[in-house]
């Protein structure tokens, strides 16, 4: 059996910014490996296309570009919104608003996105809406733990039912 359009894959991989020496900033072990329906639209797409036709034990190693992963970084995506939109009850929460910190939010068509908090005026935020990984290049090392064909119901809702996958209540 090879990794192909719904099978269940699970894999340990390490993930580091642009090359083997890079810094390590995911990791999944053999004690909770990333498990997933191959083709679901789960993952990035180029990260899938890495793993076709690979075999229970294979290795891989591998680099997406920033553009074939989150994306480049885009000035375009830091905007100033006025500090009202944050308001509850007439009131903005403090600690909502550190710099640093990760707020869901809408676009202007209910789609939602994460922004991380730049800095605090007295009227305005500036938020960044870029992906946290954006403009940087992956690269990831890993191995082919299992795999096995997904039953009807996983391909039915897109995503891996059971041990380290989605359990419904």
């Amino acid at each position: 059996m090879t990794v192909s359009q719904n099978k269940v894959v699970s894999l340990t991989y390490e993930l580091k910014i642009d090359n083997a020496t890079g810094e390590v900033v995911d990791v999944a072990d053999a004690s909770e490996p990333l498990v997933f329906l191959y083709g679901a639209g789960n993952l990035l797409p180029k990260f899938e296309d890495n793993l076709l036709n690979l075999k229970a034990n294979d290795n891989f190693e591998f680099t997406l570009s920033a553009a074939d992963a989150y994306g480049e970084f885009t000035e375009d995506a830091i905007v100033t919104l006025p500090i009202d939109i944050f308001m509850v009850d007439g009131k903005v929460d403090p600690e909502m608003l550190r710099i640093g910190n990760v707020i869901p939010m809408q676009d202007n068509e209910g789609h939602p996105l994460e922004g991380i908090v730049k800095s605090v005026e007295k009227e305005s935020v500036v938020m960044d809406f870029n992906h946290p990984m954006a403009g940087k290049n992956l690269f990831f090392t890993g191995t082919i733990v299992d795999l096995r064909d997904a039953t009807a119901e996983e391909i039915g809702h897109g995503h891996v039912h059971g041990p380290h996958g989605h359990h419904h209540e």
